[in-house]
């Protein structure tokens, strides 16, 4: 008899612990979790209504939009029959929803109506990995990057391709992240920056005309450079793989802010020619990152949010509840500011969680995974005190066993 049961098959201690550890951790409630039939792999605010609700880009092929506070799917974007990557809005009056896919094209929909659209494709080679919108003059434009190592332009209205775009200088990797500088671009062109699988972040000038690398100026921080090294090709702030660009508009400067897999999060100072400010130690892959005025958030692929003070750079809280890697955060915010910002994680687990971002609100929320924490660990001792664990190995066996193994 066939089984897909990982208990039937022969596993590493490692695997074994990280398996019931995720058991363990599966069921909890912190975040309010809603529970989503397929693994989420992005989210964005609704342009809408940017304070409760959101969109989801899922492995089911599909695009959700869905109401943090009503917790329920308010409509479903469907047409794929792969793997949703990236999703971003925009088009005229900003009422067409977009999401790229692992079919090498972007689907589109008008959000109200959920009817499909124009679908974007004749231009990658390989899986669409992210996806933004901008305006040039009185055209709509789509951005796309893909894992083929380049960045498309397109029309919105017509679906007509406008550049093909790739860093003449270098094999650029798979692209991860594309973000429009806000501060640069205009009526006459859009800057835009990108971030891939190599450690670099990429700034591109888009005009009409066409399109090109845009040169930063001042070295990397972190090289020694002779004078009148006036110029960079690309910014090198980063060990590996850039995960994630944005750009800090809460900030008076508009920084901008990578997430690698170098276990960071990086301020890029715009005044310093974008060289590191600011460096937060997360400890592991970095996909998910969030900036406020007060707070900086980010999470990845050890499953743990961490919030840090803005201010002091210093660790102010860790918020347990994913049990498998966050693949992406969203800000929900009052655009009245009376309420509070909100974190939006999304991860693997199949799960969308929230989490206030308000300091009394943020204690309960610890306090409530303390206590949690606490009386699991309270019940585990009173199963061994029990005699619960009779007939499992000790430590010594357990050493023993696997020595054996490894011989």
């Amino acid at each position: 008899m066939e089984t897909s049961n990982p208990e039937h098959f022969f596993e590493t201690d490692t695997q074994l612990a990280k398996r019931q550890l995720r058991a363990k951790k599966e069921e909890n409630t912190f975040g309010d979790p809603i529970r989503i039939s397929s693994k989420v792999l992005a989210v964005i605010p609704d342009p809408a209504q940017p304070y409760n609700s959101i969109f989801t880009a899922e492995s089911g092929g599909r695009v959700s939009r869905i109401n943090v506070e009503t917790r329920s799917i308010t409509a479903k974007y469907q047409g794929p029959t792969v793997p949703v990557t990236c999703v971003a809005t925009g088009g005229p009056g900003n009422t067409l929803l977009f999401a790229g896919s692992w079919d090498k094209t972007i689907w589109s929909w008008d959000i109200g109506t959920r009817r499909p659209g124009r679908r974007y494709d004749g231009g990658h080679t390989d899986f669409v990995k992210a996806v933004v919108t901008a305006r040039l003059g009185q055209r709509d434009l789509l951005i796309s990057g893909g894992a083929d190592k380049k960045i498309m332009v397109w029309d919105v209205a017509t679906g007509r391709r406008l550049h093909t775009i790739q860093d003449p200088s270098a094999t650029m990797m798979s692209l991860q992240s594309l973000a429009v500088d806000p501060v640069l671009s205009n009526a006459d062109e859009v800057v835009l920056t990108s971030t891939s699988s190599d450690p670099f972040v990429r700034r591109w000038r888009i005009r009409q005309d066409g399109a090109e690398l845009l040169p930063t100026e001042g070295p990397p921080s972190h090289r020694d450079q002779p004078p009148g090294a006036a110029e960079r090709l690309a910014i090198e702030e980063h060990e590996t793989s850039v995960y994630k660009a944005l750009f800090d508009v809460a900030g008076d400067e508009v920084d901008l802010w990578t997430a690698s897999a170098d276990g960071t999060a990086k301020c890029l100072s715009r005044e310093r020619n974008f060289t590191t400010d600011d460096v937060f130690e997360h400890g592991d892959f970095v996909k998910g990152l969030v900036v406020t005025d007060t707070w900086v958030a980010t999470g990845g692929f050890s499953q743990d949010i961490k919030i840090w003070d803005r201010t002091s750079g210093k660790l102010a809280y860790i918020l347990v509840g994913h049990f498998d890697e966050i693949a992406d955060f969203a800000l929900l915010r009052d655009p009245s500011g009376r309420q509070p910002d909100v974190l939006c994680s999304v991860g693997i687990d199949c799960t969308v969680r929230t989490w206030p971002l308000h300091k009394p609100a943020l204690d309960a929320v610890v306090e409530k995974i303390r206590a949690a924490e606490e009386s699991a660990q309270n019940g585990e001792e009173m199963k061994k005190e029990s005699g619960d664990g009779d007939g499992l190995l000790t430590a010594e066996e357990e050493a023993e066993l696997a020595a054996l193994m490894e011989d």
